[in-house]
């Protein structure tokens, strides 16, 4: 009996190692489509993330309000009313989507900032910055566009962020001063209303 089992147990553990080693190949694929169906499964959630929060979010946007779509390196900032969300997508298709959603919009329109330093970048320092330009141009279209100082576009927005909403789209873009900055105006009154309004206060105060 005890040949027997010295016989048996390595004939056993033998066919043991054998099937697992048999099996490998097709658990070994089996997983890798597993995690490629998670990490899509995860680009489409962040696709859909982003894209539900800003139509969720603009009806309850007004003026002095901000939407920004900025690139990959842009600070976390910790002002109260600043919120970011991670969109695991290219800069311009980002910007494009919520533009688009802000032409469809009745109450609000935006108004245009981008950094100082960008038309000044060169391919030779910032490869890919000529073509990332003439891409966010064609997306603009006519549309004016203020250009201030990097640092004083982030002053401006973390005061801004104590009072009032900002809704922060970060993007895959590794470019440097790249993100679009839009501040929200009120879209049905102008600011040529606006100030015939104040005039006609003052003068009826006087």
């Amino acid at each position: 009996m005890s040949n027997i089992r010295n016989i048996v147990v390595p004939v056993l553990c033998a066919i043991t190692l054998i099937v697992p080693a048999h099996k490998q190949q097709a658990w070994a694929q089996t997983k890798a489509d597993q995690s490629v169906s998670k990490s899509q499964a995860a680009t489409l959630h962040s696709a859909e993330s982003w894209r539900a929060k800003v139509k969720q979010e603009l009806p309850l946007l007004g003026h002095r309000n901000w939407i920004m779509i900025v690139d990959s390196a842009y600070p976390l900032q910790t002002a109260a009313g600043v919120e970011t969300l991670e969109t695991n997508a290219p800069l311009p298709e980002v910007a494009q989507e919520v533009i688009q959603d802000l032409d469809k919009s009745i109450h609000v329109r935006p108004i245009v900032y981008m950094d100082a330093e960008l038309p000044y970048l060169s391919d030779e320092d910032a490869p890919g910055v000529t073509r990332y330009r003439q891409d966010i141009q064609s997306i603009l279209g006519n549309r004016a566009v203020s250009r201030l100082p990097h640092e004083q576009i982030l002053s401006k927005v973390d005061e801004t962020g104590k009072i009032f909403h900002i809704l922060v789209l970060k993007t895959t873009l590794a470019i440097p001063y790249t993100s679009v900055f839009l501040q929200l105006d009120c879209k049905y009154w102008s600011a040529a209303s606006e100030t015939k309004l104040r005039e006609t206060i003052k003068a009826e105060i006087k």
